[in-house]
């Protein structure tokens, strides 16, 4: 008997991009979390938005795993690639950040060669590592898992729970922008 393979819709690859986005956008606001508490001892709020999100960490991972597709057992151009898109990455969403509310949420001024204090080379390479990280171990295992929890489910689900997640960000980002206007 022959099996029927359901092919892929652009809808199927939009819900797959935004449920990553979400899953790595509280995975990097976790992250952050945990690594403000180890330096400064207690907990601090991470993050532009009010709730456990870092959406750029969402879209970096998005946009990573998207780009390096196609390059299987490469970890080393992966590891550049992250390390380029990241940095780059990084930078704009600094400097985009400060020129609308005028603050900085992070400063790397007293690290060896940073660029304006909103990129340096430790954070660059920490940046590669992660990705590299991300896209031969982490992504693997989420994809894994999301495939596994929404076999047999319906695109209209995932597509119920997709748009009330982008409605409750839409929300969190007015209020957010809101505070730092004030």
């Amino acid at each position: 008997m022959e099996e029927v393979v359901k092919s892929r819709t652009t809808k199927d690859k939009i819900i797959e991009c935004i449920t990553y986005f979400f899953i790595y956008s509280f995975l990097g606001w976790l992250i952050e979390t945990i690594y403000a508490m180890f330096v400064h001892g207690y907990f601090v709020k991470r993050g532009f938005l009010y709730g456990p999100l870092c959406p750029i960490y969402g879209f970096g991972a998005v946009v990573l795993i998207l780009s390096t597709k196609k390059l299987y057992k490469k970890p080393f151009l992966k590891f550049l690639i992250a390390t380029i898109a990241f940095t780059l990455f990084e930078y704009m969403v600094s400097f985009i950040l400060e020129m609308l509310f005028g603050l900085r949420w992070w400063d790397y001024s007293n690290d060896f060669l940073n660029i304006q204090g909103r990129v340096s080379l430790l954070y660059s390479i920490f940046w590669g590592v992660i990705g590299v990280i991300l896209l031969e171990k982490l992504h693997p295992f989420i994809q894994d898992k999301i495939q596994k929890i929404t076999k047999g489910n319906t695109n209209n689900i995932q597509a119920i729970i997709i748009l009330i997640l982008i409605a409750i960000l839409i929300v969190d980002t007015v209020f957010s922008v809101i505070k730092y206007l004030q």
